[in-house]
């Protein structure tokens, strides 16, 4: 038991559930949780195992220390310049790691909310646009600045470009300059803002809301969600109408669509 608890305490990527929310956190606080092979890595392997578990309704992505996530590891990347080629084979190889993580969490059939503090840059603020909601402490801050050591954030302004409005991102890519938590729930990176010491108990009130409801109808939910951003107007009311039949068609909604009627709690069946 000892030996189990040193080697869960020295996990780079931490899993608790708490009912059917399960808490992924980040561990690696002397490297701000930067995304590094390893992290890349764990985080793959967690978002693979999700994907089947329907007993886990909502999945929180935090961070130890003093910061959610500075980005990619910079030793690392110096380190693979080494190579024959001066890196572009690890390079490659690298930011398509990171593309399958930040879509596998697109992909996931569960609500994925960031809990942000400290620090969100680079890869990081693209961690947390990628997540499908996002709760910040206040005093948090969100940069994209990579142009300031000559390296343009061109992955992440890809998650960071469908979260808020194009000239502000344009805007926070060329200059390298950080948002503060309110600005960036001006701007739609966040959902809400919280002191502090509230923070990991605010973002788990908004993970039990979504965990409590139906999860089918929010998976279901999700993907269409998505997808219909994709389309035009007409192909997405097309689809989500298909969408809403098949949803209607579940067990589980008919007995909850009941349950209003009758002015009871549902009996659903997850």
């Amino acid at each position: 038991m000892a030996r189990q608890q040193q080697e869960d305490k020295m996990a780079i990527l931490e899993r608790h559930d708490i009912g059917a929310v399960r808490r992924l956190h980040m561990n690696a606080p002397e490297r701000l949780n930067a995304l590094s092979d390893e992290m890349l890595a764990a985080l793959k392997s967690e978002f693979d195992a999700l994907t089947d578990d329907a007993s886990i309704r909502a999945v929180i992505l935090s961070g130890e220390g003093k910061a959610f996530c500075a980005g990619h590891d910079l030793k690392q990347m110096t380190a693979g310049r080494q190579a024959e080629d001066g890196g572009k084979a690890y390079f490659k190889d690298l930011f398509d790691r990171c593309t399958e993580v930040m879509l596998a969490i697109r992909a996931l059939p569960q609500p994925v909310i960031a809990q942000v503090h400290g620090i969100a840059t680079a890869a990081g603020c693209q961690l947390v646009a990628s997540c499908d909601m996002a709760v910040a402490a206040e005093g948090t801050r969100f940069g994209v600045n990579g142009v300031n050591i000559g390296l343009f954030c061109s992955t992440p302004m890809v998650a960071l470009s469908r979260n808020i409005p194009r000239k502000q991102a344009f805007e926070m890519l060329t200059t390298g300059s950080f948002i503060d938590a309110s600005r960036a729930k001006e701007l739609g990176l966040v959902n809400h803002v919280v002191a502090a010491d509230t923070l990991a108990a605010e973002t788990e009130s908004l993970a039990q809301t979504v965990a409590d409801k139906l999860g089918v109808a929010v998976r279901i939910g999700k993907r269409a969600f998505y997808d219909q951003l994709e389309m035009t107007a007409a192909e997405a009311y097309a689809h989500t109408g298909q969408v809403m039949v098949e949803n209607m068609l579940h067990r589980d909604t008919a007995e909850g669509i009941s349950a209003f009627i009758e002015k009871r709690p549902p009996k659903w069946e997850q």
